[in-house]
């Protein structure tokens, strides 16, 4: 597969991803296919770079920051891109983290206003 090229179509079912996602990676600059008249490719780069984004994206950064990332490694090289991943792990852990508390709070909030409730119709 990594001679490979993907059809449109193809790449659509291989990342599980819709035509509009798709043109939409391509808009924003996160993917540039071949094309051979109206017709695109996508060669084992366009391929490493949709695993990449789709990883950003579960991991919940931005797409301007992934595509800011996916940038650096052209202009700036794999150490310089390594660096920042680094950093954007980190700040994306703390995000989560706090993501993670507020929804942690907001479960215990739930819970004891149904416990409440419950004990006040339930009969003695």
């Amino acid at each position: 597969m990594a001679d490979e090229r993907l059809t449109f179509k193809a790449m659509c079912a291989a990342f599980d991803v819709t035509p509009r996602t798709l043109r939409y990676y391509e808009y924003i600059e996160l993917l540039k296919p071949d094309r051979e008249g109206r017709t695109r490719f996508y060669g084992a780069r366009e391929r490493a770079r949709m695993k990449l984004i789709l990883r950003g994206r579960k991991f919940g950064f931005p797409l301007e920051d992934i595509r800011q990332w996916l940038m650096m490694y052209e202009n700036e090289g794999t150490s310089a891109q390594m660096k920042t991943w680094i950093d954007m792990a980190n700040g994306q852990l703390k995000e989560l983290a706090e993501q993670r508390r507020q929804l942690d709070e907001a479960m215990q909030e739930l819970q004891d206003l149904r416990d409440s409730v419950a004990q006040e119709i339930s009969p003695p």
